[in-house]
């Protein structure tokens, strides 16, 4: 799963995600699972809610470095 990640046109953090799924560009969306549930939870409701694949199980680290990132990532999207 994380190389589909790393070798697809993506996004990392919370305002870029939540902007790529609000205007229909995501096409699946990786969520950390040791990040903050605040920042998680809201995102996956909006997502499931328009039909936004989400996958979970990653660390923050983990999708951190799947970006290409020197932080960890609690958020990223696969674009269309």
């Amino acid at each position: 799963m994380l190389n589909e990640l790393a070798s697809s046109n993506k996004v990392a953090g919370v305002k870029q995600s939540r902007k790529a799924v609000k205007e229909g560009r995501a096409a699946k969306v990786f969520l950390a699972r040791d990040a903050d549930p605040a920042i998680t939870e809201p995102l996956e409701q909006e997502c499931t809610a328009l039909g936004v694949p989400v996958e979970w199980g990653f660390t923050l680290n983990e999708l951190g470095r799947a970006c290409r990132i020197s932080v960890g990532a609690a958020v990223a999207v696969i674009l269309r």
